[in-house]
């Protein structure tokens, strides 16, 4: 293994055409560990993700979850339960010095494949988040070039073909930040979690791309941190694009050879 347990190599049996037969090689694949989120020592999660920018993936779910309340994070650190090598650095704690709400526990473990799976309405989500007002436009060539300046910068989907992607970009088309994972909605917080970090969120200057489809909660999460803009390479859901719309972001979907569809937000691309 390396990069902390992130890619393994195993041995596979190649069938590459008719009458060649069976070839055993090496091959890599992408590793999947759980990982337990605390906050202020409380367990609020356990997600399959890949290894690699946990303290990241840990305050963006905190953030984007709304758990934090407005708190800032203090410190992020592994452990809580036992050393950090006891727990194969598959512990993270964020701490708040207690003055993040108590957090209320998710009561079963989230999958790489899914987050929130739409449990959470619109319109609870509203509770918490208002809609962007008046968001900036974003040039359609730049929304429709992400997809190719992003993918130069995923070197686990190169190695494996087995992770999504997410990033941040500016509105030049520049990519900021690119996080990979085994789940969208981890990728989608690590980002989420280093612009946290940073201290430049709410992202307002930023837009959001994702390597797979836009679910409901990959708008949702764009919606809590501020992004005025979200791209994938694949479709929407029909719950997404009520998201955005009641969001007031611009959701554009199917970006590929440099054509994409825009289902929200029209008005604000050039």
């Amino acid at each position: 293994m390396n990069a902390r347990g992130r890619t393994a190599k195993v041995l596979t049996s190649r069938y590459t055409g008719s009458g060649t037969g069976l070839r055993r090689g090496p091959d890599e694949l992408i590793v999947e560990e759980p990982l337990e989120i605390r906050l202020d020592g409380v367990l609020v999660t356990t997600t399959m993700r890949t290894p690699g920018n946990d303290f990241e993936l840990a305050a963006g779910f905190c953030f984007t979850e709304g758990l934090l309340a407005g708190a800032a994070v203090q410190t992020c650190r592994y452990c809580a339960t036992a050393s950090a090598v006891g727990t194969a650095f598959n512990v993270v704690s964020v701490d708040t010095a207690g003055r993040a709400p108590v957090p209320t526990p998710r009561l079963g473990a989230t999958t790489s494949s899914c987050g929130l799976c739409g449990s959470t309405s619109i319109d609870q989500l509203a509770e918490r988040l208002r809609p962007l007002a008046e968001p900036q436009g974003f040039a359609l060539d730049v929304l429709a070039s992400v997809p190719d300046r992003a993918r130069a910068a995923q070197p686990l989907f190169e190695a494996t073909g087995a992770v999504h992607a997410a990033a941040a970009f500016d509105r030049a088309g520049e990519v900021v930040h690119v996080r990979e994972d085994v789940g969208r909605h981890n990728a989608v917080d690590k980002v989420v979690g280093r612009l946290l970090l940073d201290g430049v969120l709410p992202a307002s200057g930023y837009g959001l791309y994702v390597s797979g489809r836009a679910s409901f909660e990959i708008v949702q999460k764009a919606w809590a941190a501020g992004f005025p803009a979200v791209v994938a390479v694949s479709a929407p859901s029909s719950l997404a694009v009520e998201t955005a719309h009641r969001a007031n972001i611009l959701l554009a979907g199917f970006a590929r050879d440099g054509r994409i569809n825009l289902y929200s937000g029209a008005d604000r691309a050039a």
